[in-house]
């Protein structure tokens, strides 16, 4: 059964879509059955694996609210080897549109993915940068959440909401979830200020802090607009280091709770 891993911070632009995107690229590499999830309304995981979908075709929207059987909706892709369910500005509206269900209404996503679970050895959804009830579903649908950090001053203030969302799906909804880790984004190992948002991150979260940090890399941020992971467009680039990196580490951490 997959293990199911949501990519959260509430906050736009701190890696969250290049992160998913590459940690489920990652895995694929390594001959892991993958589905990323794009949960995202702007469809930017969708468009960094060079996938294009039109307003007819069939999503993750459609998967938990228009009643379609969420195998209709994935897309086996070639580079990486992996599935994806795909999103597009349909999802923009779902909030609005799950506030006016009355039961389950946080469930939808959990019970879609459940269905297909046996079919993958992990599960990436790639969170909208909010905390509404797309974010509840897929935080209610996931084993673990990795939270990515940008390096900056008040970064540990931005994951509180996030921190408090968590912890209220873990009493409400979903009360095996855990936190994953906490990935450091655009680290810049020439500023104190980087190396001071790690320590400050380390401190806070200690164990559950990456020892990967994700560097600012220009190969990481060129490779969504080709549609590639940064290991099919730069797999010499210190960004596709990392994410190997990480990629061990999310793998380790398995291997000990499973032990």
């Amino acid at each position: 059964m997959a293990r199911t891993i949501a990519i959260a911070n509430q906050k736009g632009g701190v890696g969250k879509t290049t992160t998913s995107i590459n940690l489920a690229a990652g895995l694929a590499y390594i001959n892991k059955k993958v589905l990323l999830v794009d949960f995202d309304p702007q469809g930017n995981a969708t468009q960094g694996v060079g996938h294009r979908v039109g307003l007819k075709d069939l999503t993750a929207y459609d998967a938990i609210l228009n009643d379609v059987d969420i195998k209709d909706c994935l897309k086996k892709l070639q580079k990486p080897p992996m599935t994806l369910l795909p999103a597009n500005i349909n999802l923009a509206g779902a909030d609005l549109e799950l506030a006016k269900i009355e039961r389950n209404r946080e469930q939808l996503l959990k019970n879609a993915l459940d269905s297909i679970k046996d079919d993958y050895d992990y599960i990436i959804i790639d969170c909208p940068p909010s905390l509404g009830l797309l974010n509840t579903n897929a935080l209610t649908a996931a084993d673990s959440v990795l939270i990515p950090v940008q390096s900056e001053y008040y970064a540990l203030e931005g994951i509180t909401q996030l921190l408090q969302t968590i912890r209220l799906v873990q009493k409400l909804f979903n009360p095996n979830l855990k936190i994953e880790g906490v990935l450091l984004t655009m680290y810049d190992a020439r500023t104190n200020l980087s190396a001071e948002v790690g320590q400050e991150i380390r401190k806070h979260f200690k164990e559950k802090a990456y020892k990967t940090y994700i560097p600012r890399n220009i190969k990481l941020s060129e490779a969504p607009s080709m549609g590639l992971s940064i290991y099919d467009y730069a797999i010499t680039s210190e960004g596709a280091k990392a994410y190997v990196a990480l990629t061990r580490e999310v793998l380790a951490a398995e291997a000990k709770d499973g032990n």
